[in-house]
């Protein structure tokens, strides 16, 4: 085999690999999320955990649509977003600067909120406050609480 027919040969195979992969990417991450459940769980409570972006795009997108009865938004991303507006969720809690029914309103606004994919995807990516303005329908309380 010439060199020339070698490496079209190998740049087809690549591209039938990367087709075949990116074709199972939602299948995959569905099995990992019916099958092993504990595994699922971990992989989106954990914001630092580096996946492959097209698997971390199926994932965000699986987030959207339903999630998971162990991820509570507002445990895992909330805590991250108040960093981008400068707060500090226990501080908050402690030093009195928000009352107890207004931190609740906030975690239930958090974890019914219709962008959790994009904003778990946003978090992991270390998102800029101005995005975080955008996604975050806490963000005006965030802002305000962040001022005094």
């Amino acid at each position: 085999m010439d060199t020339a027919q070698h490496t079209d040969t190998t740049s087809w195979w690549g591209r039938l690999t990367e087709r075949c992969y990116t074709a199972s990417t939602a299948t995959l991450a569905r099995n990992i999320k019916q099958q092993a459940g504990a595994s699922y769980d971990a992989l989106i409570n954990d914001l630092e955990r580096p996946l492959e972006p097209r698997f971390e795009q199926v994932v965000a997108r699986q987030l959207a649509a339903s999630q998971p009865a162990h991820f509570r938004p507002a445990n895992t991303l909330m805590p991250v977003m108040m960093q981008r507006f400068g707060l500090n969720e226990s501080a908050l809690e402690e030093g009195g600067v928000i009352n107890h029914a207004d931190y609740v309103a906030l975690r239930d606004t958090c974890n019914a909120c219709a962008a959790v994919g994009d904003c778990w995807k946003a978090m992991r990516a270390s998102a800029e406050l101005d995005e975080c303005r955008r996604l975050c329908p806490n963000a005006n309380a965030f802002d305000a609480l962040a001022a005094q």
